[in-house]
């Protein structure tokens, strides 16, 4: 009984692997229909009696200001285009910052971010972050850079129901996703690590100077010029 169910369970692990890889390797080319955190925010909306409207329209790279690129990546992961994955430094950092008690802080990647909101669930368990480990080495390992961050730019929140670049552009400031200024830009990166409470559009004090620290960092990491190198700009784990 025992050999039965672990070749059960074997064979599920390995359908999973297979379909998994097969998943990432289509979204690859194919734009996400949509993602695990637009469902979720759905079904929240019902229970809650307040059904949302998700906004969303996929843009590819080309049509996707580059100050926004720059400011996701100076607001949330300065070190995306060096790591396969994981900032191993932010995540020693974040546990004994949280050993210490006090506020959770956390230490995800846009890669992290990507796997976890396209596939998987919010919330803190171990399977949850088991699964995002896999997905984001499966994304790091398939996936250039660039279509990294393009689909971070699709499919991250940036306020109730609103989703991607294009959508948050019209909803906050009323144009495209291409035309984004480099103040617009810095004002969305701004709101990413609590986007449903703070407002690009209306920022608090607190986000109005968040918006300014990540402008400067868009400078020091050399604006747009930052972005023709991207998916060139890391070694392999074991060169390091």
């Amino acid at each position: 009984m025992l050999q039965l169910i672990l070749r059960r369970f074997t064979k599920v692990l390995l359908w999973f692997a297979g379909g998994s890889v097969l998943l990432v390797l289509l979204f690859r080319v194919v734009p996400p229909p949509g993602t695990a955190l637009m469902v979720e925010r759905k079904i929240e909306s019902w229970f809650d009696g307040e059904p949302i409207d998700v906004q969303r329209t996929w843009k590819p790279w080309d049509e996707i200001s580059d100050d926004l690129k720059v400011a996701v990546i100076a607001g949330e992961d300065q070190k995306f285009p060096e790591h396969w994955g994981f900032d191993i430094g932010a995540i020693q950092a974040a546990f004994a910052h949280n050993e210490r008690g006090g506020s959770i802080r956390g230490a995800s990647t846009l890669s992290q971010q990507v796997s976890k909101n396209l596939f998987l669930w919010s919330g803190r368990s171990w399977l949850r972050k088991g699964l995002e480990a896999w997905f984001t080495g499966l994304i790091e390992v398939l996936w250039p850079k660039q279509r990294i961050l393009e689909v971070y730019l699709n499919s991250v929140e940036w306020d109730e129901g609103v989703f991607g670049a294009e959508a948050a552009a019209r909803h906050h400031f009323g144009v495209g996703a291409r035309s984004i200024s480099r103040q617009q830009a810095s004002l969305l990166a701004a709101v990413l690590p609590n986007p449903r409470v703070w407002s690009a559009s209306h920022p608090t004090s607190y986000v109005a100077r968040r918006a300014g620290w990540i402008r400067q960092q868009m400078s020091q990491l050399g604006g747009d010029s930052y972005l023709l190198g991207l998916n060139d700009s890391r070694r392999a784990p074991w060169s390091q």
